[in-house]
């Protein structure tokens, strides 16, 4: 993973911990009744994809009790990890894109709702990818992958060579000479593999995204509807095809790129398909990037407007990220696919404790409360959701005092502790564990292991009934807090 330059090293903090009284009278622990999001206090745990589906994208024992740990500390709200909308083979991503997911997605509801005694809502993020592939061995890429052109053929010096000949001269090239004999797209795919665009509107499939995704994502609603959720959190962030939309690097020339307006209607058209196919009270929301962070891309005077658009639109909430693109991601190994969170707009999304005068924590905090206050300029209440850094109170109860937010999200504290918040809550803060941002679940999640943290995953690892890794190595869910 990239790191920035300035290598200043910074300690996450227990910060101020209130007495039980106190956080009764917090904001953090209050209500929010808004519209169709109603919380009994405003913490929030965003989705985190922990890699326990199964290979068919079917909810298995161990994602029951991912989320089932979560819900004990009964926070305001869960989002279910990123789930695809399409039936297609994604790994052990958990999927959404049939009917016979339902039932296995009813189990992770019910266990959610008896471990939180029904106080926390549960959503469930759906997502749309395109196509990737994994860096091919060069050989294989100028044998199999290449489409010979003339300007192939000029480039290795001979207009009449044969496309074999072709493809043998180039791969003798050596890298400095593939970067001026191909196209820069050539290049990418071979260095960082093949991956579709949004803007590649010559191929049929990209070219009907405003088609078919708005049904795909309608259908998915429908489908978390029957399993019981009380909501979904379309994804609209990071390196997927949504963001790919709504970014200032779409170039459409169908209506659907270029200007703001147009680069919102998908997302728009989406939102709306989604909307008249659940019942009145499916809280349906979105995650968006408050800021890009990669070279031409959405910058903090861009996201208010597309943050108010979307509350003018009816959201019941937006929720808030940053970075997370392909653009700059590492070059990876040969047959590994490219990770998007790898390069600076990477570190921006999950920043470590080394850092630079910024700091990794709060960095989404002020161009968030920019979006935020764009929403309320317009006269609309819609509930914003901040994540990035937060990890103890004073922190939370602030972002809420000064207008950040309405409602404070934290991935990685809950993950390190998934009782933080139950614990603040009953004047009992010193006992969080509070998480170190070593990015050890990272590095898990970018190799697609099973993600634990390293404050806990080898605590009481043989106890009875402890969930372990198919290595045996790590625990699967944090130990039980005995307060």
């Amino acid at each position: 993973m990239w790191r920035p330059p300035e290598r200043i090293r910074y300690a996450s903090q227990t910060g101020r911990i209130p007495s039980r009284e106190e956080a009764e009278r917090s904001l953090l622990f209050s209500p929010l009744e808004e519209g169709r999001l109603s919380l009994a206090q405003r913490t929030w745990v965003p989705a985190m994809v922990p890699w326990r589906a199964t290979e068919d994208g079917f909810v298995s024992d161990a994602v029951v009790a991912w989320y089932e740990r979560l819900a004990r500390s009964r926070p305001g709200a869960i989002v279910v990890e990123a789930t695809g909308i399409r039936d297609v083979p994604s790994g052990p991503l958990l999927r959404i894109g049939h009917d016979r997911y339902i039932e296995g997605l009813k189990k992770l509801v019910h266990a959610v709702r008896q471990a939180s005694g029904h106080k926390t809502r549960l959503f469930i993020q759906i997502i749309d990818f395109l196509t990737i592939r994994r860096r091919p061995e060069p050989e294989k890429f100028f044998e199999r992958f290449l489409h010979v052109t003339e300007a192939h053929r000029h480039a290795v010096g001979d207009e009449s060579a044969t496309d074999t000949e072709v493809r043998a001269r180039l791969f003798a090239l050596g890298e400095s000479g593939w970067k001026q004999a191909l196209t820069a797209r050539e290049f990418e795919s071979l260095m960082q593999g093949y991956r579709d665009r949004v803007t590649d509107e010559e191929l049929p499939h990209i070219r009907d995204l405003p088609k078919s995704l708005p049904p795909l994502f309608a259908a998915a609603a429908r489908r978390a509807e029957a399993a019981g959720f009380d909501g979904v959190e379309l994804h609209y962030a990071h390196a997927y095809t949504m963001a790919s939309f709504l970014s200032r690097t779409n170039t459409r020339k169908d209506g659907y790129g270029g200007p703001p307006d147009k680069r919102l209607r998908l997302p728009l058209e989406v939102f709306a398909a989604v909307r008249v196919s659940v019942r009145p009270d499916f809280v349906v929301g979105c995650r968006f990037l408050a800021e890009e962070c990669i070279e031409g891309g959405n910058e903090p005077d861009e996201t208010p407007a597309i943050g108010a658009a979307f509350a003018t639109a009816g959201m019941d909430f937006v929720s808030t990220s940053r970075g997370g693109k392909f653009e700059d991601a590492a070059r990876p190994a040969v047959n590994a696919a490219a990770y998007p969170y790898t390069g600076p707009s990477g570190y921006e999304c999950m920043p470590q404790f080394i850092s630079d005068a910024r700091g990794p924590f709060g960095r989404n905090a002020a161009p968030t409360r920019a979006i935020r206050d764009a929403i309320r300029a317009a006269g609309l209440r819609t509930p914003v959701v901040c994540t990035g850094g937060v990890h103890n109170f004073e922190m939370a109860e602030s972002w809420l005092a000064e207008g950040v937010c309405d409602v404070v999200g934290a991935a990685r504290q809950s993950l390190a502790d998934p009782d933080w918040t139950l614990k603040i809550s009953l004047g009992r803060g010193a006992e969080v564990r509070t998480c170190e941002f070593t990015n050890y679940c990272e590095a898990l999640d970018q190799k697609h292991k099973v993600v634990t943290c390293q404050l806990w995953d080898k605590l009481d690892l043989h106890a009875a009934g402890a969930l372990r890794s198919p290595d045996g190595k790590r625990r699967l869910v944090a130990p039980d807090w005995p307060g």
